[in-house]
Formats: structure tokens, C-alpha cells, sequence
């Protein structure tokens, strides 16, 4: 009997119906690569603070790519710590109020690095539902039992976290990425303190926006640097470069250094991006109003809007978030806005943790009281049906 030889092009042949199943939802994603110069009003950046493109902060990445060269040339246990990283680690920490702090290549990595070092199979990992994926993929990494709670709810988590005997630790975003809402940090703080938890934070959207000068919204809550508590940053928002970063008590940094695969088995971060974001860091302490000034759009961003009769959530740092009657619609209302000059974030399932698409808008610090009318009239002119509550 002659034996069927497998086709080789029919190895991957399953992903054509998975295609063609993201189409008929609307929830097929492409790559669209900008040109350096884009005539486009960007509202769908992470650069809230317009730092990207400034000059100091340009300045610092081409300063530390002279001197230390175009990468870090290993994993930071080799040869990918340079001075400059713990300059950087240095700053971060003082800034936030921090004994200490570990720079990784992500914000991604870093809570990734936080997660598993700090739960094992022994530990309760308590999560809360509105957090980023990288945090879901740092639970299960650890292998810890998790368990996850309802949004934004620190009864949910003080009962949780009640009465378990081993280590246990609560995490959570400081401001969700998807309706720019904030923890409930003060309530989660005292569930932990309660049952001897730590507590563990992704302030990535807080860092430049939330707290005094920008200091995270950690900071705000009066929580940075206490014993128990650690936070996540990301150099990729606020302070416009690449990267991430862990902060917390000294004995937890050098935990991290032992014991976390994302650090020790990463490349360091590029000298170009730790030179960015330092020079960004000075920059913001130099300049705290530009905190409050992304604040300040945000709020201007959502009144307008609802005004409009959209409905938005109504945002607690730089995020601002439309929603869409549906994947489809959200989808062409971002295309619609492109084609007028206007960029928004578009974010579908999966994530959204409620199914329900959105427009997401970056309430960037430097934005001018005419490009905020420009994007206002951009987004309600090009509303779908069924967008508006009237």
C-alpha cells in the first residue's frame, strides 16, 4: 500500500480559517509602518509627555550610542551592564521613591521578571482582571495558583487573600490601559497589609503623569518605597525611549538579579534607549508641569467628547477611551480618522477585558488647545451610528 506523503505547504494551511474567521469579526491586525515624518495628529502613541521627539531626550540616546556603542553586547550579568544603566537605575529610584531599581529591555520583561521571582508554585498570585497581558502571562509563568478578581475591587481581593498560608502577593495596573482608570491602590494596600501580602504594581501609565512632578501613582498613594510594596515601570511611555523597570526594596532588586529568567537570560537594554530615558528623567524633574499639563488634556479630551454625546471613560491620568458599537465599527472610525489626519488607537477584543471595542486616545502633555479641538471635531465627525448617546 502506498503510504500519503504529507504536503509540506499544508503544514500551516490551519491559519488560512483562522484569517478568515478574525475577518468575518473584524479583528484582523496589520502591521502600518510610519514614515519618519507623518503628517497625522497622533493621539495613538504612549508618548504622553511629547518626549519622543525632543531634543534632549534625542540628544541622550545619540550621546550614549557614541560612547558606549549601538547595543549592550550581552546579558546584563556579562557584559550588558554599563555605567550608564545604573546611572539609570540610580535616577529612576530617587525619583519614585524607591530604595532601588533593575532596568530590563520592556516594560513587558519587567513584569514578567517581577511576577515569577516573586511567586512560585507555593504562592497565591491575586490579579485583577483589568490588567495588561503581560501581567496575565507573569502569572502564569509563575506557576502559582492565581486567582483573579473582579475590576478594581479591594474586598474582592482582601477575601482572596484571606487566610492563605504561604506567600501571596496582589498585582495590579496603576492606571488600565484600556479606560485610563485607576486602582484602587490605598484599598488593595490595606487588603495586602491585612493577610501579610506583597504588593505589586505596573505604574507604567502612571510614571509622568500621576503624582508630584510625575512620580507614579504609587507616589501619589504615599506608597513608594514602603517595604512591602514594588512597582513596574515602562521607559517607553512617559519618558519616550524603550525599556521597563522594577523598583522596590534592595533586598528584592537583588532577588531579581539571582532568580528572574527575563533578566538574566536578556540582552541588556541598548545604551541608546537608557541615554533617552534618563535624559527624558531630567527633563521632567526639571519640567513637573508637564504632568499636570496631560492631565489637564485628558480632561479637556473627555469633557468635549461626551459633550458630543459619545460616551468615554472618564480618565484618572493620559488615557482617554471612546467606545465603539462594535469591532467592525470601532475599526472604520479609526480609519475614518486616519483619512481626516487624526491617529487613535483602536482596541478590540482580545484587549478589551469586556468585550467591548474602543477608540483610545493619548492625551498627550503637548498638545495645543487647537489640535485638541481639531481631534475633538475629528472623532465626533466621523462617529459611526450608534456611537452617540443621542
Amino acid at each position: 500500500m502506498l503510504q500519503h506523503t504529507p504536503d509540506p505547504a499544508d503544514v500551516f494551511a490551519w491559519t488560512d480559517e483562522a484569517e478568515r474567521s478574525r475577518e468575518r469579526a473584524g479583528l484582523v491586525r496589520t502591521l502600518r509602518p510610519r514614515p519618519a515624518s507623518s503628517p497625522l495628529l497622533d493621539l495613538a502613541s504612549n508618548d504622553y509627555l511629547g518626549l519622543s521627539r525632543h531634543p534632549g531626550t534625542i540628544r541622550g540616546a545619540a550621546e550614549a550610542a557614541v560612547r558606549w556603542g549601538a547595543g549592550a553586547t550581552g546579558s546584563r550579568l556579562v557584559t550588558g551592564t554599563t555605567e550608564l544603566h545604573g546611572e539609570l537605575e540610580r535616577a529612576l529610584a530617587a525619583f519614585c521613591g524607591f530604595e532601588a531599581a533593575l532596568v530590563l529591555s520592556s516594560g513587558y520583561a519587567a513584569n514578567l521578571a517581577a511576577v515569577t521571582a516573586l511567586g512560585d508554585r507555593d504562592s497565591l498570585v491575586v490579579s485583577d482582571a483589568g490588567n495588561h497581558a503581560s501581567i496575565v502571562d507573569g502569572c502564569r509563568l509563575a506557576r502559582a495558583r492565581t486567582e483573579v478578581i473582579p475590576h478594581a475591587d479591594p474586598e474582592a481581593a482582601r477575601k482572596a487573600l484571606a487566610g492563605h498560608p504561604g506567600r501571596a502577593l496582589l498585582v495590579s495596573d496603576s492606571v488600565f490601559s484600556v479606560d485610563g482608570d485607576a486602582a484602587p491602590l490605598a484599598g488593595y494596600a490595606a487588603a495586602c497589609r491585612e493577610s501579610g501580602a506583597a504588593l505589586v504594581v505596573d505604574d507604567a501609565h502612571g510614571l509622568g503623569v500621576l503624582g508630584e512632578g510625575g512620580r507614579g501613582a504609587l507616589h501619589a498613594a504615599g506608597l513608594a518605597g514602603a517595604p512591602d510594596v514594588v512597582a513596574t515601570l515602562t521607559l517607553s511611555k512617559s519618558l519616550g525611549s524603550q525599556g521597563g523597570a522594577v523598583l522596590g526594596p534592595a533586598r528584592v532588586i537583588r532577588h531579581l538579579i539571582n532568580t528572574a529568567r527575563t533578566f538574566i537570560f536578556d540582552t541588556g537594554l541598548a545604551p541608546a534607549a537608557a541615554g533617552a530615558a534618563l535624559a527624558s528623567l531630567r527633563l521632567l524633574q526639571r519640567e513637573p508641569e508637564r504632568a499636570a499639563r496631560a492631565r489637564e488634556v485628558a480632561t479637556l479630551l473627555y469633557g468635549r467628547l461626551t459633550a458630543s454625546g459619545l460616551t468615554a471613560a472618564r480618565p484618572d491620568a493620559a488615557v482617554v477611551s471612546v467606545r465603539a458599537p462594535s469591532a467592525a465599527a470601532a475599526l472604520r472610525w479609526a480609519a475614518d480618522c486616519r483619512e481626516a489626519g487624526l491617529s487613535v488607537g483602536c482596541f478590540r477584543p482580545p484587549s478589551v477585558p469586556d468585550g467591548i471595542s474602543r477608540l483610545r486616545l493619548t492625551a498627550r502633555g503637548d498638545l495645543t488647545g487647537e489640535e485638541i479641538t481639531r481631534a475633538v471635531d475629528t472623532i465626533v465627525s466621523t462617529a459611526p451610528a450608534g456611537a452617540t448617546d443621542h
